[in-house]
């Protein structure tokens, strides 16, 4: 019975305490709105005015960039979207410290600290570092524009954007990819859509017993009838191996970008039908075997 009387008031000492305890804290928090509370009141009510007329200003001045550049020599939208996306990022960080130097805090140590840890952040961050200056250097060379179809670390598809860090690209099945722009300046680039002209690479195989110079002369004939296939320069038609099966001929058109799957199939499609036509084989896979009596 005694025990139960000790708990109880410890039990009930503790709840004393708890109860004071809290009062103290609502008294402390009730001192410091009447004192201060106003004064904090109107500081964050002007820090939020200083961050939406900073965002005004900071648009106003990527748009000021943006036109200066178009202006300029800067043609290409790669190089100008970069600039444009890095001012915009190191406005945004002026107007933070404002921001946070205006609401009482000490923005001095964290400003003079970027210089002592900028060592430490350059071995922490090197790989954000070398996707910035590869971003810089896609920018500045531009092997590819917006829009373009290319080939870049190991993937393919259309450029949609360079950005600080990454290159968005959609690929032909509409597919999303962002590769680290470090990945894409490492290693080979190629352009697809750079030249205006392209050579189609498309290869038909003909029976032994066909005459070959037939053979050409009606692919050539079936290629003039396809749209899109260039007579500058010439398609080029002509035998590339002898195969197990058939005589493998290369058939070579040339066309302009925007028209290279259309080249590509109508030309398949032509000569297929012209072959037919002229009674040319175009055999599969066979074994021939010889029973020897």
């Amino acid at each position: 019975m005694t025990n139960e009387v000790v708990a109880a008031e410890t039990l009930t000492d503790k709840v004393a305490n708890h109860l004071t305890a809290s009062g103290d804290t609502v008294s402390q928090v009730s001192t410091w709105l009447t004192e201060k509370g106003l004064d904090f009141a109107i500081d964050l009510a002007i820090a939020v005015v200083i961050l939406l007329v900073g965002w005004l200003v900071i648009r106003l001045i990527t748009a000021a960039v943006r036109k200066a550049l178009l202006r300029g020599k800067a043609k290409g939208a790669l190089i100008v979207n970069f600039i444009c996306s890095v001012v915009t990022k190191v406005c945004w960080a002026v107007l933070l410290v404002v921001v946070l130097g205006h609401l009482g805090v000490d923005v001095a140590p964290i400003v003079a600290g970027l210089g002592v840890t900028g060592f430490i952040l350059g071995f922490a961050f090197q790989e954000s570092l070398g996707n910035l200056a590869s971003g810089m250097m896609i920018a500045l060379n531009e092997p590819f524009k917006v829009g373009d179809y290319v080939s870049a670390a190991g993937n393919e598809g259309s450029i949609l954007e360079v950005n600080m860090m990454a290159t968005v690209m959609a690929t032909a099945d509409n597919k999303k990819v962002v590769i680290p722009n470090k990945s894409v300046w490492g290693g080979p680039i190629v352009n697809f859509s750079a030249m205006d002209v392209r050579r189609v690479d498309l290869q038909i195989g003909v029976a032994y017993g066909e005459d070959i110079e037939k053979v050409i002369a009606v692919i050539r004939a079936a290629l003039e009838t396809v749209p899109g296939v260039l007579k500058d320069p010439a398609p080029g038609v002509a035998v590339a191996c002898l195969d197990a099966s058939a005589v493998t001929v290369n058939v070579r058109p040339w066309a302009k970008g925007a028209d290279y799957w259309a080249v590509a199939n109508g030309g398949l499609l032509a000569a297929k039908a012209a072959l037919d036509k002229a009674g040319i084989e175009i055999p599969f896979p066979q074994l021939v075997v010889h029973n020897a009596k």
